[in-house]
């Protein structure tokens, strides 16, 4: 089924409803030097994967110098309701969530709140004890003291050797469970200052600036930005940036009544896709990996800087949009332009971290020359995605924006996302 934003506009603005994304400045594909019909093999390609049984729906969306050529929604935000995919549905983003508290970050570091190379123990005294998990003898291991405090780099470029309980060795792993850490994908009582000081308490995986490991380095940002500005992080980020940037749809949490609004998760199943339940799903050997209902049920104290976010892709594209335009949108400015390109710079080379062919900014992942990456993103394109199949990318060199949101689990059960890429490219022809 498709839903396009032409129709989608109408029924709204007959329900006295605003339409999502009638706020975002629109042009013509042809005035953005994109080619209409190849734009259409995008919603072609998300109507077969629907058709098969890939995904249940997708909203997509390409913006070019500034504004829109392509928003679209295609399928069902829940199966089994019959309700139609719309531009306006609501997402959980998850680690999309990321770019944000970096951006929260490097807001405070402009205002000489924080350095870059400040270690994290003067805002979070609890990492002054920090240990590393290192090989013991007998095939065990043993506690290490640091070489180097971690720094807001490190935590910035996943280089600080905090880690995933999902993506540790079982060594690691059952220290996270036992120390009750979680992930920001389920809903729990306390607050992120809480977990932060329990994950302290763990060993690292790896000395601070050794390699990159993808961690929950950016929910221990988030508790520093509510140390250093004495708010709650969805205060700050709702203040900062979300009311300057006019993302109406964007936070932490959901009141009940908009339930409605949010695609559903769905898991491949024998027989096509099988919706997941709302209450917390286990990954088989007692952790809980996340909740598809943590956005309007449970408690509302935890904010998870990594991973907590709920958004629609219009909003999440105006912020998308502001950071092409050097940390500007429509006369508000969050960021200075100098601080949005050391952002979208590679950092791992400059800290030494071993593992090559990785690029890593603070908060993106960088793209390398398409000759080596293989892939149509030119060098320099940052972006990131979610755990529940969202993407983005923001490409400086051909000024351009795309977002793809899904909500499937496992999200490497579908090639779209790596489709969409392909075809986003081949329909810029000037």
């Amino acid at each position: 089924m498709r839903v396009t934003r032409g129709s989608l506009l109408l029924l709204l603005l007959l329900a006295g409803r605003p339409a999502a994304g009638q706020d975002l400045p629109f042009a013509r594909p042809v005035q953005l030097g994109l080619d209409p019909g190849r734009l259409d093999r995008i919603v072609t390609l998300v109507e077969e994967a629907v058709d098969r049984r890939e995904i249940a729906g997708a909203v997509t969306l390409v913006a070019r110098l500034g504004r829109v050529g392509h928003l679209e929604a295609v399928g069902w935000r829940d199966i089994e309701r019959r309700a139609p995919m719309e531009t306006g549905t609501l997402f959980r983003i998850a680690s999309m969530t990321k770019a944000v508290t970096s951006v929260a970050v490097m807001q405070l570091y402009e205002s000489g709140a924080l350095l870059l190379d400040d270690p994290v123990s003067r805002y979070l005294p609890a990492f002054a004890a920090a240990e590393v998990l290192t090989p013991g003898g007998g095939g065990g291991h043993r506690l290490a003291p640091l070489d180097r405090p971690i720094t807001i780099r490190h935590l910035l470029t996943h280089t600080s050797g905090l880690s995933y309980r999902f993506l540790a060795p079982p060594q690691l792993a059952q220290r996270y469970i036992a120390a009750g850490i979680t992930d920001g994908l389920a809903q729990t009582d306390g607050t992120i200052g809480e977990m932060v000081d329990r994950l302290a308490t763990v060993p690292l995986l790896h000395q601070p600036g050794a390699r990159f490991t993808y961690s929950l380095g950016v929910d221990v940002l988030g508790r520093v930005v509510e140390v250093v500005t004495g708010r709650s992080l969805a205060d700050y980020m709702r203040e900062a940036i979300f009311e300057p940037l006019a993302m109406v749809d964007t936070g932490f949490y959901r009141d009940p009544a908009d339930a409605d609004r949010f695609a559903s998760i769905y898991a491949p199943g024998a027989d096509g896709l099988v919706e997941v339940p709302d209450a917390p799903v286990s990954s088989g050997d007692g952790r809980t990996v996340y909740s598809a209902g943590y956005p309007y049920a449970g408690p509302r104290t935890y904010h998870s800087g990594g991973a907590g976010l709920t958004s629609t892709i219009s909003d999440y594209a105006r912020f998308l949009l502001a950071l092409l335009n050097g940390g500007e949108l429509e006369g508000t400015r969050i960021l200075g332009r100098r601080t949005v390109q050391l952002m979208t710079r590679d950092h791992l080379a400059g800290l030494g971290v071993s593992g090559a062919g990785r690029r890593f900014g603070l908060g993106f992942a960088i793209s390398g020359d398409p000759g080596v990456t293989g892939g149509p993103r030119s060098e320099g394109a940052f972006g990131w995605l979610g755990f529940f199949n969202t993407v983005y990318w923001v490409d400086p060199e051909e000024q351009l924006v795309a977002i793809i949101m899904t909500q499937l689990y496992p999200n490497n059960q579908s090639r779209l996302t790596d489709r969409f890429e392909v075809a986003v490219y081949s329909a810029i022809v000037n």
